[in-house]
């Protein structure tokens, strides 16, 4: 970058310091990482909820039969028929149905179930033209922390995610589903709420018995494992007589939330400035710095902040670039995957999307800060996996991975990797 002017030279250093964690920083997360999932198994619990999942038994591989699942994330409601084959083997067939923006914050708790119930009654009416003779059961992934002491049921603790729809949160979402389901006559009986972390747990061990962790990287991020009974202290009373205590728990660990306190992770200003803007101010701070759906925000921050300092984009209109969260995921994504020398395909994207022109020491500056933005997530994300390994003593195994994160932020798993085996001492061997 012998080309850069000084100035802009000086600001990339800044931003090279800030966003980069350190081996001494990475081990340091960790290991209070450790200290926070233990203290959410306690009956005291702590800001990593550590949620019971109620999913007690290892899938054997045999299973077999059809089921529909959906899965509401952060953008979209995916729905899908599963067909498993009994012999470690399954199909699928799935549609996505895109979220309204608006609905994340809807006034009119009743919307979102009623949009569910539409794509599923549009979905089973595609699948099943002729219709359906016995109710199928149904699985409710939702990817969001809810409360269990049953396999049908979810109390919502908070939403997460940007979501703040009114009177929902301390309520069992099951039954406002199912009620939605039934007015519409679809012969679809909820049977089981699952989070999409321990979904992702369950189904790759159905395949790999291997599988020790399901992990998302995307909209959130969380991760899931199983342990075992007599080991979670929250439990004790809650179980029947006929549980042994060495019986498997899969746990949701909610882990977006770790260190609320601020005691460890290196905040910058701009991600104390996506806190203090979202709808949960002083939520979810380890989801705000490492999660897909932030990304692209804390790079428009950045860039604004250089703006307002005279560094880039000098005597134009950023009206356009001025809305939070007008960068998803995929602008960062696009700009460092940019093939051309002069970074070409960078100049295009802000001049037909936001009508900037850049120059190319400009263009240099911003996919240097993708880089760093990037990289920092992926090594934040793997602290809480080497945490779940540390602490469950895991030496050798599998963890199942899912999210956009992987898919849109160029070489995350590489970056994770590599973090976890130089920087944290473990076996990167793990992801697969």
């Amino acid at each position: 970058m012998a080309d850069v002017p000084k100035e802009l030279m000086h600001e990339i250093e800044n931003f090279e310091k800030i966003f980069t964690v350190p081996s001494e920083s990475l081990q340091a997360v960790t290991k209070h990482f450790i200290t926070e999932l233990e203290k959410g198994l306690s009956k005291k619990g702590g800001n990593i909820p550590m949620i019971p999942g109620w999913v007690m038994d290892f899938p054997t591989g045999k299973e077999s039969g059809d089921f529909l699942a959906i899965d509401l994330g952060g953008t979209n409601l995916r729905v899908v028929l599963v067909k498993l084959g009994g012999d470690r083997t399954f199909d699928t067939t799935q549609s996505k149905y895109k979220l309204p923006d608006a609905m994340r914050t809807t006034q009119n708790p009743d919307e979102l179930w009623e949009f569910i119930a539409d794509s599923l009654k549009t979905f089973i009416n595609e699948q099943f033209p002729q219709g359906i003779s016995e109710p199928i059961p149904l699985g409710f992934t939702f990817s969001f922390p809810a409360s269990q002491n049953k396999i049908n049921e979810g109390v919502l603790q908070r939403w997460t995610k940007g979501f703040d729809i009114p009177n929902i949160e301390n309520h069992d979402v099951v039954p406002m589903l199912q009620k939605q389901i039934t007015k519409r006559d679809i012969p679809i009986e909820v049977v089981a709420l699952i989070n999409d972390t321990t979904g992702t747990l369950v189904a790759s061990y159905y395949t790999d018995p291997e599988t020790k962790m399901g992990v998302i990287f995307g909209t959130g991020v969380n991760g899931a494992y199983y342990d075992v009974c007599s080991e979670i202290e929250k439990l004790q009373g809650k179980l029947s007589d006929d549980i042994p205590s060495s019986a498997p728990m899969a746990i949701n660990c909610e882990y977006g939330s770790f260190d609320n306190e601020h005691v460890v992770l290196p905040r910058t200003k701009y991600d104390v400035t996506i806190d203090e803007e979202s709808p949960r101010p002083g939520q979810q701070t380890f989801e705000k710095m490492s999660s897909g759906y932030y990304l692209g925000e804390i790079l428009r921050l950045a860039l604004i902040d250089m703006y307002k300092q005279g560094f880039i984009f000098k005597n134009q209109d950023l009206s356009k670039f001025d809305k939070p969260f007008v960068m998803d995921t995929s602008y960062p994504a696009k700009i460092e995957e940019d093939p051309f020398e002069n970074l070409e395909d960078t100049d295009d994207l802000f001049q037909n999307e936001f009508g900037i022109n850049t120059t190319v020491q400009e263009r240099k500056l911003i996919r240097r800060l993708c880089e760093l933005i990037g990289t920092r997530a992926a090594r934040l994300s793997v602290c809480g996996i080497a945490a779940i390994c540390q602490k469950r003593g895991y030496k050798t195994g599998h963890i199942a991975a899912d999210g956009s994160g992987l898919q849109q932020i160029p070489r995350f798993q590489g970056k994770g990797c590599q973090c976890f085996e130089r920087y944290l001492r473990l076996d990167s061997s793990f992801f697969r």
